[in-house]
């Protein structure tokens, strides 16, 4: 199932310039806050509340972060290509690149963890992952992002 549904094309982030986990959560926060109508405050602590539990790096220079807000309507996606790898403390040791942030309703329940599922899924596949370091403006990434992932 492609990530079209779950990102928007304004929610695509080409080069994102950040030096640290913490600042990239800070920017998708704020960038989030712009698209959800919630407050980047809001957003970040919901995240930063997750990353404690444990790094959201899925390895590979990948990392997907998330978590659950009040009065979300909606699952939503927001995806970014960073200028240059940082360090979000994956388990491999990888530094990351590609980000997707994902925040989802309370009530998501199963919804929520489906739609995670998805994105790990879709981002795990080498071919979509090349594609996404290798596009280079916002156009390029929401159609690789909008593809049917491989069959298996």
């Amino acid at each position: 199932m492609p990530l079209n549904d779950l990102v928007a094309p304004q929610a695509v982030i080409p080069a994102l310039k950040v030096n640290n986990k913490k600042q990239a959560l800070q920017e998708l926060a704020e960038r989030a806050a712009d698209l959800t109508g919630r407050t980047e405050r809001e957003i970040l602590e919901v995240l930063m509340q997750r990353e404690r539990l444990g790094s959201t790096a899925i390895g590979n220079g990948i990392a997907i972060p998330h978590g659950k807000l009040p009065r979300l309507e909606r699952l939503f996606g927001l995806f970014a290509r960073l200028d240059r790898p940082i360090d979000f403390e994956a388990l491999d040791g990888q530094p990351v690149d590609l980000i997707f942030l994902l925040l989802a309703p309370e009530s998501a329940g199963a919804d929520h963890l489906k739609a995670l599922a998805r994105v790990a899924r879709m981002l795990r596949e080498p071919e979509i992952t090349r594609m996404l370091r290798d596009s280079q403006d916002r156009e390029a990434l929401y159609a690789v992002l909008a593809m049917p992932p491989p069959v298996a």
